[in-house]
Order: C-alpha cells, then structure tokens, then sequence
C-alpha cells in the first residue's frame, strides 16, 4: 500500500480561473481519507490530479514516496471508481472486471483468480455472465468498484461513486465500501458532496470550498471543533443554526438578537467580554435546542420565544423549524409539545454546547467550556 501526498498543489484553467489552491494534504498507509464540499469546491479536480487525469499547474504529487507529476496515469498504480460506472455494455461482468488484466497481459488462470476473488467479496459471483443492462444500479457500481479491486493498486480513487443511486442504496453501498476497506487495508481517497457520507466513511475528512481547503480532521473534531462557520454550517445535518448578535454589557454581558436577550455565564462572558460593543455569530446545533421546560440549572439559556413554521416528523424525532426576529432556525427533538404553525413557544439554547465566530474574518472565536 501506499502513501499520497499532496505539496502546495495548484490547478489553474486559462489563466486566471483557479479550480485548487495551493492544497497540501498528506494521506497515510490504509487511512480512508474523504473529500467533501460543495459543487465546483475542486475536490473532484485534486482527485483527478493524483490519478493523472489532469496535469498540476504548480506543487508536487508524490504517490509511496515517488513524485508522480510527470507520470501517466497508467504508471502510477491507482484505480480509479467514477460516478457512471464507465463499464463496457457489450460485455458480460467477468470480462468488464477483466479487461484491465488482460490489457497488462496477465496469464488467464491469474486473471480468472483474481476475477473471482473480487466477485466473492462483492456478492457478485452468480452475475458474472451478464450484460451491465441487466444489472440494477447497485450491481454495476459493484462491478465498478470489483474492475478496481482486481488491480490490486497501491491506492483507491473514489470519485462521487454513489450518487447516482437512490438513498437506500447509498447507504447500503457506504457500508459495503467501508468493509472493503477494512478488508483489503488499502489507502482510499473518496470524493463526496455528501456530507453524511463523508462523516460516516472517512478515517479523517478534508473539507473545500473555492478550491482551497478549510479544516482537514477527524469527523468528531469536525463536528465539535469547526475551524470556521462555513466548515461549521457544511456539516451536521440539519446545519447549525447562527445569529449574528451584538455582545453587550447590560447586566453582564449579553447576546443580543432581534428575537432574545441572552445573558451570558461566566467563563464565557471573561472570554467575550472584549468584544463588547461588536458582532460576533452564534452557532448551536438543532440538537441542542430544546422546546418547552428544561431542567433547573445546567447550562439552558431562555426562554427565547419563537413562532412556529414547519414541524416534520421523522419517526424517532421531529424537526422543528423555528422563528424569532425574523430568523428561522430548527430544533432537532425526540419530544414534541404538538404546537401548531403559527403556535408562540418557548426555546432554550445550552450554551454549554454553543460556537462562536468572529463576524469579520468567520474563524471559530475560541472560548472556554461554561
């Protein structure tokens, strides 16, 4: 297996559109590192550039220690998976799984070994003499990912594989892809707009927006640790809510919003105390929104209240989509009052549990725990 390391890896189109910006990233031996942001962030292009696919404009690709700028992709021992399979539809399932080895002139008794011990880990072996039209969406992606498997490459290469399947599948697939991983102890780099399969894949998550890397951690760091607010706002789903507040010497020191007037405990309060006077952004999670009583004491700041908008329920939770000061947030509960749209309620935040950014630079203002 292998290591792949990315230094200061720029991708320019013409001369002035920059798709990836100066990214340096370093993946180890067998880690599942996953690519994840919005549309046209440049994940799929930094991908596409270890594989070869695209030439780097400037910084340096190494693949197991060898810099691999100026080699074809052919010669850098990776395999790559796509978003449409890209299988052969004139041949049958052994010979699509094949046709790599038999291009690279592998004896047949190797190629048929290697065919059928991809096609065991992947429940494939009843399909091996069908088309790819008579295959479900879930059965060609598997071939997908076997043509891969049987090269036996030094890294995978997973380019947004599932999201032409529907949402059960996908999350079927996620999970046959994780074992994959498990069993073969292979580097995998795998590129999402997802970010719950981002967090439910990967050993640790890079996150891009405008062809620049955010944060690069582990899903848990990410999700309670955001270096930003847009890595803060990309994951968890629903998104974090935020309210650009006014922190105010008013009895203490407060949060104040059109919709509340929050008085902030100490050591919070020392924290921001020298920003009185300024805009910050504070962020909670639906999660840590709670409607109706809560317990005396802890951390619950309130009561906020709040104009009901939408209720979904979920089956073992609702989501509650709230509004105060003309600001429409969500709360995410297993409990429910059964208030109605339009319905006034009362909501606590735990501040406990709450983020702080900077109104200017949007970097995560760092505070002690309450």
């Amino acid at each position: 297996m292998a290591e792949v390391r990315l230094e200061n890896v720029t991708k320019r189109f013409g001369k002035h559109q920059i798709a990836v910006d100066n990214v340096t990233l370093d993946v180890q031996d067998r880690e599942f590192v996953v690519l994840v942001g919005p549309s046209g962030c440049g994940k799929s292009t930094t991908l596409r550039m270890i594989a070869g696919l695209e030439e780097v404009t400037e910084g340096k690709i190494y693949i197991d220690g060898r810099l691999v700028n100026d080699v074809p992709p052919k010669d850098r021992d990776i395999a790559m998976v796509f978003q449409n399979y890209a299988l052969y539809p004139h041949m049958t399932v052994y010979d699509n799984m094949a046709f790599g080895l038999k291009l690279r002139k592998y004896p047949k008794e190797e190629i048929r070994r290697r065919v059928y011990e991809a096609a065991d880990i992947l429940g494939l072996k009843d399909l091996l003499d069908r088309k790819p039209k008579e295959l479900s969406g879930g059965q060609r992606q598997r071939v997908a990912v076997g043509r891969a498997i049987v090269r036996k490459p030094k890294v995978f290469l997973f380019d947004e594989p599932l999201s032409n399947l529907d949402a059960k599948l996908r999350v079927q697939m996620r999970t046959e892809i994780i074992k994959l991983h498990k069993r073969l102890e292979t580097t995998m780099i795998y590129v999402t707009h997802d970010q719950v399969e981002a967090m439910t894949m990967g050993d640790r998550i890079v996150v891009m927006k405008d062809g620049k890397v955010q944060q690069i951690d582990t899903p848990l760091q990410l999700y309670r640790n955001p270096k930003n607010l847009f890595v803060a706002g990309f994951i968890g789903s629903p998104s974090m809510n935020f309210f650009h507040c006014q922190v105010a010497r008013e009895n203490g020191l407060r949060l104040i919003h059109e919709g509340f007037s929050l008085r902030l405990p100490e050591p919070l309060a020392a924290d921001l105390g020298e920003r009185a006077g300024q805009e910050v952004i504070f962020g909670i999670r639906p999660e840590n929104v709670r409607t109706g009583k809560v317990p005396e004491g802890g951390s619950w700041l309130g009561p906020v209240e709040a104009r009901v908008d939408v209720v979904e329920p979920m089956g073992s939770e609702y989501f509650v989509y709230l509004n105060t000061g003309g600001k429409t947030f969500v709360c995410r509960t297993a409990e429910f009052d059964g208030a109605g749209i339009g319905d006034q309620i009362s909501v606590y935040f735990d501040i406990k549990a709450a983020h702080f950014f900077d109104a200017q630079t949007e970097q995560r203002i760092s505070v002690r725990e309450v």
